[in-house]
């Protein structure tokens, strides 16, 4: 796809805060399309030392990472787990994970120690987010709760959700979709990933899914119907998010068409035109 910033006025640069940042391998970075189309300062927390390390050692000069453990300001105890990703802020909920295939044995607690968790709004690198991502098993709605006011600047959200209670006493999709529809944030699309409940396994793949959604990654942006209340620049940004990481150009045709009101310019009229002439 055509690079957007090449029909923009110059932007500032883009600001990502990466709350659970660790690295899942090539092609693992759900941001990746974005940090290659246009200038972008990455914020990442990881609270895993072992997989903090690594991201330290790997980090580019655009990139800094702080090995806080995100949520409300609270004293909680964390769940190490023997796969690091699946470490949490709540307790693996093992009698539900045992249901389904290739889950429970990737969810097995090794270590328990209280933490010290930190609030988004208390931690100055984060102010002025234009893309806030959040995969931290369960604790996601922890941490919007601790960044009620840094949300006032985000544009988009990317967050996992849990259908399912994998971790006792999370919360679900409807409580974080109540949330953030209550910050004038909208569900824009969703992924859903799967497992097939025991003794089933499809095509010899314990991995694969079959009916039962458990958890999936959800994109919410701001207000389409409040798109005139937010600053030129700020509509500018959201068309690159949403053109360059989300490949929702619709969407994004809609923000440009609301700077075009502000700012006299045609740039939704450049932006279709070019789209058209690409799927040629």
């Amino acid at each position: 796809m055509f690079p957007i910033a090449s029909l923009l006025p110059p932007l500032p640069r883009l600001k990502i805060v990466d709350v659970g940042a660790m690295n899942l391998g090539a092609g693992s970075l759900s941001y990746a399309d974005l940090l290659k189309a246009m200038p972008c300062d990455v914020i990442g927390f990881e609270p895993v030392q072992v997989e903090f390390a690594k991201l330290t050692r790997d980090k580019k000069e655009n990139e800094l990472y702080l090995p806080y453990f995100i949520g409300d300001g609270s004293e909680r105890t964390f769940y190490e787990c023997n796969f690091s990703m699946t470490s949490s802020l709540f307790e693996p909920n093992t009698p539900l994970l045992a249901k389904f295939q290739s889950l429970e044995e990737a969810v097995r607690v090794v270590k328990t120690y209280p933490v010290e968790t930190r609030r988004l709004d208390d931690i100055p690198e984060v102010k002025a987010t234009d893309l806030l991502k959040l995969d931290i098993q369960g604790a996601e709605l922890l941490a919007l709760r601790g960044g009620e006011r840094m949300l006032g600047d985000v544009l988009a959200i990317e967050t996992e959700v849990e259908f399912v209670e994998l971790y006792k006493g999370q919360p679900l999709f409807p409580e974080i979709d109540s949330y953030l529809r209550g910050r004038d944030f909208q569900l824009h699309k969703m992924s859903s990933v799967g497992r097939a409940f025991k003794p089933l396994v499809v095509h010899n793949n314990p991995n694969a899914s079959m009916s039962q959604w458990l958890w999936g990654d959800a994109i919410y942006v701001r207000d389409f119907m409040k798109f005139d209340k937010l600053a030129p620049a700020a509509l500018l940004k959201l068309a690159c998010i949403l053109h360059e990481n989300y490949r929702s150009f619709d969407l994004a045709a809609v923000a440009l068409e609301s700077y075009d009101r502000r700012t006299g310019t045609q740039l939704q009229r450049d932006y279709l035109t070019r789209l058209v002439t690409y799927r040629r």
